[in-house]
Formats: structure tokens, C-alpha cells, sequence
């Protein structure tokens, strides 16, 4: 009966005891299993096939949301756990509420920490605690090429929701494409917390990467976060550099950052003077509304990092975590009240201490 194969996590912790006793090998895996399609089915075929007991865990409403966004899922929790249940591959399926499985791992210790081929074993956080314990991690290719997402972008499409919008901007046409699944962003400060600080830097060959950067937005890019770049550039309204000037010191920030693999979503910039009490100055929040519309972001699980208060104060008006990096100004500009919500070394440090906070949620 599919009933019968729903448990608890403290129900199938002791029964793996016993499983282990009688030599069975146990696979276990996890997903959110939203809108069941025959990629599900496919995988999990898979992930039985290299073992003799599979268990599923399936992602509570609330944990889905907090990586999918707000109007996921699309199936209430029981509804996907009967459907996971329901297929012959399936053993046992239990819910957690964690966003990763690194509890998961620690009670039920299988023999095998089954995940898609779409990751890499580089990308799993949980990998050193499989293997900690004699466990091994095992990547199954995906070989129905069928997402979740792309169904809900068919059936968006199919209601007259469009993510696409044609818009006029400076003379030219664009199609401007807006994700339709929510996800966090990290928005990252430019000059003190990417790259050296240099007054009204505007000259390519003076711009100096700081150190463990790459590494460190590269770490928030593999948890998931969009990558957005958001900098006042005041020289340019006084008058010190021009936009061009800008845009070619962006260039070779990108090109150092492509090199890591990493790639940037948007660049939003004022070029606005203090004087001119422009809107979209940080800590004003223009650019950061902007950012919101174009790439659907989910600002409650989104972060700011800079190494001024002005960075803090932005992400604070926005919602978002603020972390200020002891790099730049280290936040002695005193402009704004307040303490973020971590001080970090650098970008690296950043990424660490999120992702530490993400495995206790």
C-alpha cells in the first residue's frame, strides 16, 4: 500500500539500523518532486537499480519555497509524497523541512547519497559527510530531458503569462527575457569589494582583483544565487571619467571572472553626483527595484555585500541579508548607522558563512 511506504525520518532512522544489520544496501536521494514527470520516474528507476532499499525524501512546502521562490510548490507536500510513494522503485518516503540534506545524511547513513548527473560531486555540500562515515556519493545521468520548470513555463505560456517583453532602449529594440521561477540574488558592491579601491577607478589596466573573489562568488553561483553587480559611480557625474570609461574597466572584471567559470547577470550602476539626490544612489533603492523586475528575484533570500555602510543601508531598506567585507573601506565611512548582519574577510568568507547558515536552516 503507498501509505505504508510513508514514514518519519525517526521511523526510518531505526529501521536503516536494522536494514544495515541484514546486509541491504540503501540508496537514499531527495528533491521536491514538483509536478511528477517522467524524469522523476526515469531517475529513480535509476537510483534503485544500484541498491536494494531506496529512499526518497521529499521537500517540505516551506523549504521548497525558500530556494524556488514564493508561488512554489505547485503540489501541496502530502499530494508529491503520495505520488513519489506510488511508483514501484520507491521503498520509503519521509519530509524534511532542511533546505540540504546534510541531517538527512547523519541519521540515516546509506550506502549510497544518490543525485543527479546534472550536478557535480564538487557541487555537493554533503559529500565529505558520506564519506566520513564509509558511505559514497552517486551521480545518476538525466536521460529524459523534462523539467518542472519548463512545464510551468509551457503552462504559463499556454495563459497568456509572457516572461518575455519587448522594450525600446536608446534607439533599439530588445527582448527582455525575466525568469519565470524566483531565486535569490547576491548583490556584490564593485570597487573595495571585487576589485582594489582607486579613486573614481576609470583605467582597465588599474583594476586589481582582490583576493579568493572568484572563489568566492563562484561558491554563491553554485549555490544557486544570481550574480548582480550593483556600484555608484559618482566620477562619472562629476566628470572625472565617462560611461565608456565604465563600461571598459567591467570588461576586464569579466574577463577575470569568466576565467573562474562565473557569470555575471546584470551590472546596474548610478552615474549620478551625491549632489544630484539622484534615486537609484545606494542606499536609495532604483537599481535594487530594477534588479528585482528583470530577473524575478526572491529579496527575502537575497544578499548584499559591500564594504561600506551605504551597501548595508541598501540592503537593510530592501530586505535582504547584509554582509560587510572587512576589505575597501572595512565600513569606515561611517555614513550610515547600523551593524549587517556579518562582518566577513573577504568574498570567500562571505560564501562560507552563508552556505553554513543554509546547511543549519
Amino acid at each position: 500500500m503507498i501509505q505504508d511506504k510513508i514514514k518519519t525520518r525517526k521511523t526510518l532512522t531505526a529501521l536503516c539500523g536494522s536494514l544495515r544489520a541484514r546486509k541491504k544496501v540503501i540508496g537514499f536521494t531527495s528533491g521536491a518532486f514538483d509536478l511528477m514527470h517522467a524524469g522523476h520516474a526515469d531517475y529513480l528507476e535509476q537510483a534503485k537499480a544500484l541498491c536494494d532499499i531506496l529512499i526518497v525524501g521529499v521537500n517540505t512546502d516551506a523549504s521548497v519555497q525558500k530556494y524556488k521562490g514564493a508561488n512554489r510548490p505547485v503540489v501541496p507536500l502530502k499530494q508529491r509524497m503520495i505520488l513519489v510513494a506510488a511508483l514501484e522503485s520507491v521503498d520509503y518516503v519521509f519530509s524534511f523541512k532542511e533546505r540540504r540534506n546534510e541531517k538527512n545524511i547523519e541519521v540515516l547513513k546509506p550506502n549510497y547519497y544518490i543525485k543527479a548527473g546534472d550536478y557535480s560531486e564538487n557541487q555537493l555540500t554533503s559529500r565529505e559527510i558520506v564519506e566520513k562515515y564509509g558511505g559514497e556519493v552517486r551521480l545518476i545521468p538525466l536521460r529524459q530531458s523534462v523539467s518542472t520548470s519548463a512545464l510551468i513555463d509551457k503552462i504559463q505560456s499556454m495563459t497568456g503569462l509572457p516572461e518575455e517583453r519587448i522594450v525600446a532602449f536608446e534607439d533599439t529594440v530588445h527582448i527582455r527575457r525575466r525568469p519565470a521561477k524566483p531565486g535569490p540574488a547576491v548583490f556584490l558592491d564593485r570597487d573595495g569589494t571585487i576589485n582594489e579601491e582607486v579613486l573614481y577607478l576609470h583605467e582597465p589596466e588599474q583594476f586589481k582583483m582582490l583576493p579568493n573573489v572568484a572563489r568566492g562568488i563562484k561558491q554563491f553561483q553554485d549555490m544557486g544565487y544570481r550574480i548582480i553587480v550593483i556600484t555608484n559611480q559618482p566620477g562619472i557625474g562629476i566628470g572625472y571619467y565617462t560611461v565608456h570609461d565604465f563600461f571598459a574597466v567591467n570588461r576586464t572584471m569579466l574577463r577575470h571572472l569568466s576565467k573562474a567559470g562565473i557569470l555575471v547577470d546584470k551590472i546596474y550602476f548610478c552615474p549620478h553626483a551625491k549632489s544630484e539626490q539622484c534615486e537609484c544612489r545606494k542606499p536609495a533603492q532604483a537599481l535594487i527595484s530594477r534588479a528585482k523586475e528583470d530577473l524575478n528575484l526572491d529579496m527575502a533570500n537575497s544578499i548584499i555585500i559591500g564594504d561600506r555602510t551605504g551597501d548595508m543601508e541598501a540592503g537593510k531598506r530592501a530586505g535582504m541579508t547584509t554582509i560587510l567585507v572587512k576589505t575597501g573601506f572595512k565600513g569606515a565611512d561611517g555614513e550610515f548607522p547600523g551593524k549587517p548582519d556579518y562582518y566577513a574577510k573577504d568574498l570567500l568568507d562571505a560564501a562560507q558563512w552563508v552556505l553554513k547558515r543554509e546547511r543549519r536552516s
